[in-house]
């Protein structure tokens, strides 16, 4: 199979700075509209525009139109977990800032990928899931056991409704920080979901960066036995 033509589409997609900007700010999960877009370019508004449609005809990401604005967002959940990797697969030197910027290692710690919990907190938790017994690897993915089942349906995750949905049930996503897999998928997104609704996790003022808050470490400690700093 000749993969060069795959290869160099999407390599000519990200190697324009503006248009990496633009899917690093999707890399969330939240749909900015183009003037945010814009800012996060760091183009003009007709430049940004040009580069929205490019990324729109790759299947990357999608443009939805809600009252009077239009909306941006990936395309697919997945796509999150095969960009954020990217981001530490070549190590590159930035154009010198005046003050160098803290956030690749602000994220370290605790952030979300798109929709799940990702950093040394999501490869806490995974571990700590497959500890218990909950989940299995099975190559890519990982598959729930009959205890997992129990727990996460005792967690409220409703586990009949993700089995009907299109995505991946529980994906293995590599961590770009710590060079191990953490829980993503429908799974994923449905237990981060739980973090935040019970309030064991919020975020901060730093895009993608969560904190864990007393009320969570103390929960993670009695559910899973992990202990977080």
């Amino acid at each position: 199979m000749n993969v060069t033509p795959s290869f160099a589409s999407i390599g000519a997609l990200l190697g324009v700075p503006a248009r990496a900007n633009i899917l690093a700010s999707l890399i969330d999960g939240r749909a900015l509209t183009a003037t945010e877009l814009t800012i996060a370019a760091g183009v003009s508004p007709q430049t940004t525009s040009s580069h929205l449609a490019k990324l729109v005809d790759a299947g990357l990401i999608l443009a939805e139109k809600h009252g009077r604005h239009r909306f941006y967002r990936l395309a697919e959940p997945h796509i999150a977990d095969i960009l954020e990797p990217l981001g530490e697969l070549v190590k590159h030197h930035p154009v010198p800032e005046r003050r160098k910027s803290r956030t690749p290692e602000d994220l370290r710690p605790a952030r979300i990928c798109y929709d799940h919990l990702a950093g040394a907190i999501g490869v806490q938790v995974t571990d700590g899931l497959m500890q218990k017994g909950y989940l299995d690897s099975l190559g890519r993915d990982y598959r729930m056991t009959d205890g997992g089942s129990a727990f996460f349906d005792a967690f409220g995750v409703d586990l009949a409704a993700l089995a009907r949905t299109r995505r991946v049930f529980a994906r293995q996503c590599l961590d770009w920080s710590e060079r191990r897999p953490h829980l993503g998928g429908a799974l994923g997104a449905a237990l981060c979901a739980g973090f935040i609704e019970k309030g064991w996790i919020k975020r901060t003022q730093v895009p993608r960066q969560i904190v864990v808050v007393d009320a969570g470490r103390r929960a993670l400690k009695d559910l899973l036995g992990i202990e977080i700093a």
